[in-house]
């Protein structure tokens, strides 16, 4: 009696780790070609932009940060759209524009 109570007490944290798995784990960005989130922290809070920009670039978009809540459990969300201009025959040729900084 005694050592099944023993090997009970022993299983029960593995018993219950897969239950709460998934509850309390915040992905920290997801996002299509339409857009995305990223997961608040302080980490974050001067590379936001550069996060939107990277995940928009792969479409060849340009990224609008359209809401941050500075609190932990809310997110930054961004759009993707096509910059102002876009022409995608001419970029095909001769590529993505060049933009000078003044």
């Amino acid at each position: 009696m005694r050592k099944g109570l023993i090997a009970a007490l022993l299983m029960l944290p593995f018993a219950a780790v897969p239950s709460t798995a998934g509850i309390l784990d915040v992905p920290p960005f997801q996002g299509n070609d339409t857009g995305g989130i990223i997961a608040w922290s302080p980490a974050i809070a001067h590379t936001y932009r550069d996060i939107a920009a990277a995940h928009c670039a792969t479409w060849y978009k340009a990224a609008r940060i359209t809401s941050v809540h500075r609190r932990y459990g809310d997110y930054v969300s961004f759009e993707c759209h096509f910059p102002p201009g876009y022409d995608p025959r001419r970029w095909m040729v001769y590529g993505p524009p060049v933009r000078a900084l003044h």
